[in-house]
């Protein structure tokens, strides 16, 4: 691979001999795949030994897999019982046993594509509330996709920036700020970062993180903890920015324990006292990632000016509310328009909050869109684990007519399936709804979300067992 003018000027020293060494050659090997199961469903299944290679060992539930399947044609990757995630990012998970011990409120800040989301909620305390956000708004559509289907209910996605949670009134036990970055440690994943690496954009992304920095400390609670990271390697992006945040706020650097044999670095910054925690490629089996977890000590929580009306509006005479979920009580029914969604009772004040200045993509559980009289399931509340699975008859299908449904195709039921919504599962795990017409079926999986190529390998992968 052919490196950017520049970088190894100023990499190779930071890294010294042994790590540059094997960086280089970590360049042209293969990368490695990685994935880990959603938290409702490790208890149950297990990853195909034939495609197993080793667990993570930062992250239970992780694995290393031998080879790239096509995740595109595995029905279950659709139903959200496991992601595919670079392994350096799942350090989260260590971070919050070591740190996180109680319920708290989150904020994912930058939080697109959503691996980390989803690593966090796994690994929450029982109770927590997670507010996954993106500022980007294709970006955040693609975040909206991965959180509905892993299926927690205590998540709300938001398509907002920094200031604007600073204006919001809302307050966090825990920030994940997984900074926009000059992406130094994507250059084997991403070619195109090869492609825009400057030093004018070390500098210019350098500085943009203090800005966001500066807008999301004050939504931090005393005693409360950000984690920082980075996927590149510079100091300026990474140990100088820890630095101007121990300069200028309160706060402490916190560490974390880790094995010797995990191969993480630590600050590659000789004058540089505290703990951080840097994944190099060809040091660990990761792409590059930057850590730090960082103590707010003091400081009053910012609270924002409120608007006076929701968006949302209790219209719960509006339809006769079928027991679609599994203790429904536990949820608050909310309209939006014509779309009903159910938030878990504990979190709906941050909810309401949020819904004053912030904008909403998605919360809880989706439940239904209604249609004059009729309510029409939402694909979110098939793969939601608030789902109550009993309240729909139910057929299992194989892996070709999976896919067919994953398409937006015609599905045709057995003829003793009643003429009304169908779940489809497949190996006996909800993929989603459609309506039984008798003569014909209405495939009711989002347009935006279909298989789009018609394509089919010569093996079909089979992830898990």
């Amino acid at each position: 691979m052919l490196l950017p003018d520049g970088f190894e000027q100023t990499t190779a020293p930071l890294m010294g001999t042994e790590r540059w060494e094997r960086y280089q050659e970590s360049l042209s090997a293969e990368r490695p795949v990685s994935i880990h199961l959603n938290q409702r469903i490790a208890a149950e299944m297990k990853v195909t030994p034939d495609i197993l290679d080793t667990e993570i060992p930062w992250c239970p539930n992780a694995y290393y897999l031998r080879q790239r399947p096509p995740f595109t044609f595995d029905p279950l990757w659709h139903a959200g019982l496991y992601y595919v995630q670079e392994a350096a990012s799942m350090f989260i998970s260590e971070i919050l046993r070591q740190h996180v011990t109680q319920p708290v409120t989150v904020l994912d800040l930058c939080a697109a594509p959503g691996g980390k989301s989803l690593l966090l909620r796994n690994n929450l305390p029982q109770g927590s509330l997670l507010f996954s956000n993106e500022p980007m708004r294709h970006r955040a559509n693609i975040l909206a996709e991965n959180i509905q289907k892993q299926g927690h209910p205590d998540v709300i996605v938001t398509n907002n920036y920094a200031k604007d949670y600073r204006r919001s009134g809302l307050y966090f036990d825990l920030i994940l700020t997984d900074m926009p970055c000059s992406g130094e440690g994507m250059f084997r994943k991403e070619p195109e970062a090869v492609q825009q690496w400057t030093p004018q954009l070390v500098d210019q992304c350098a500085q943009l993180q203090r800005e966001i920095l500066d807008d999301i400390w004050p939504c931090l609670k005393t005693g409360g903890i950000l984690i920082y990271s980075t996927c590149t390697f510079n100091r300026q992006e990474n140990e100088e920015n820890i630095r101007y945040i121990l300069d200028h706020y309160d706060a402490e650097v916190l560490p974390v324990t880790i094995s010797e044999e995990w191969g993480i670095s630590p600050s590659l910054v000789e004058s540089f006292p505290y703990p951080v925690y840097r994944f190099i490629p060809g040091m660990t089996r990761s792409e590059g990632l930057f850590m730090a977890v960082i103590r707010k000590n003091d400081g009053e929580v910012f609270s924002g000016k409120k608007k006076d009306k929701s968006k949302y509006g209790r219209k719960t005479n509006k339809v006769h509310l079928p027991q679609w979920l599994l203790q429904q009580d536990d949820y608050q029914m909310v309209w939006k328009e014509d779309l009903l969604s159910a938030i878990p009772a504990y979190s709906y004040d941050s909810f309401c909050v949020a819904d004053k200045s912030l904008k909403i993509l998605h919360a809880g559980v989706p439940m239904a869109v209604s249609k004059g009289k009729d309510l029409i399931p939402c694909h979110a509340l098939a793969l939601s684990s608030a789902l109550n699975s009993s309240a729909f008859p139910t057929m299992d299908i194989d892996m070709r007519t999976a896919l067919q449904y994953l398409r937006k195709e015609t599905i045709t039921l057995q003829e003793s399936m009643p003429k009304e919504f169908v779940l489809l599962t497949y190996r006996h795990h909800p993929i989603g709804f459609v309506k039984n017409l008798g003569n014909r079926t209405n495939n009711l999986y989002p347009m935006e979300w279909k298989i789009k190529s018609s394509h089919l390998p010569e093996e079909l992968p089979v992830v898990l067992e």
